[in-house]
């Protein structure tokens, strides 16, 4: 049985909980729960307690990384994955993150990348509205790999961000035209996927992102097109809500202690 903690605790970790008590993970246990509004813990951790088992609500991080857990879900952000990805790799306790845009930094990437190795752990970098890496990878490989990134979103789904203006209520255009690492400084929450698959493929200075607003659209569509001399590959994904993210945890969980593993 690995022992699982979840940092971040909104709407994506209760489905991760839910397939928990659901016995979608029967090779897990959840023995803490962590976030920095702390009624979302504890009805994360009510919700597991009420099958007869305990789940201890973390007043810190580092409560909770005393519970040395085999895995840590990351949930929150890709501040929040800066702050505890490296003291958990060093507790001996492996990451799934959600939160990929923290590895547009080279320096952090690298340096998470070898506390990782140093100390027996790894980092599980899942899919969330995108897919793909396996082939991502492979056409990198081969070489002479060049690697585009289409975003679509809804106009509202831009408001705070520095490229909304009402404008944009009525007309569809290209919001943001750049690289992933570019991507992610602007867009710090809403762009992970773009890191995603760079990292999978020709890395964050080198993978071109294009995100577009359309009036009225709902949920997100990302594409990522990859070739080589070879080989043209385009993994294209609309999904209506965020919640394939949270899926996408649970089955790297599942992944992870499966027999047989999908790749």
């Amino acid at each position: 049985m690995k022992k699982l903690a979840i940092a971040g605790c909104g709407k994506l970790a209760s489905i991760i909980v839910d397939a928990l008590t659901n016995g979608m993970l029967p090779e897990y246990e959840l023995v803490a729960v962590f976030s920095r509004t702390k009624e979302h813990a504890e009805a994360l951790a009510e919700k597991y307690n009420a099958t007869g088992k305990e789940c201890i609500v973390a007043d810190s991080f580092e409560q909770l990384l005393a519970q040395k857990p085999n895995i840590l879900v990351e949930a929150a952000s890709p501040a929040a994955m800066r702050q505890w990805a490296i003291p958990a790799l060093k507790n001996g306790t492996s990451v799934v993150t959600l939160s990929i845009g923290a590895f547009a930094d080279d320096a952090f990437y690298n340096e998470t990348m070898q506390t990782a190795k140093n100390h027996g752990t790894q980092v599980y970098i899942v899919s969330g509205a995108t897919g793909g890496f396996d082939i991502l990878q492979t056409v990198s490989l081969m070489g002479g790999a060049t690697a585009e990134f289409f975003n679509e979103k809804g106009q509202d789904a831009l408001r705070g961000t520095a490229v909304y203006d009402d404008s944009l209520q009525t007309e569809q255009r290209t919001v943001f035209s750049g690289t992933a690492k570019e991507a992610i400084e602007m867009f710090p929450t809403k762009v992970n996927v773009t890191v995603a698959a760079a990292r999978a493929s020709v890395g964050p200075e080198r993978m071109n992102v294009r995100m577009q607003s359309t009036p009225y659209f709902r949920g997100d569509t990302q594409r990522v097109e990859i070739r080589n001399p070879q080989v043209r590959a385009i993994i294209d994904v609309y999904s209506a809500t965020a919640e394939i993210a949270a899926w996408s945890v649970v089955s790297t969980l599942r992944n992870i202690s499966s027999p047989i593993v999908f790749v």
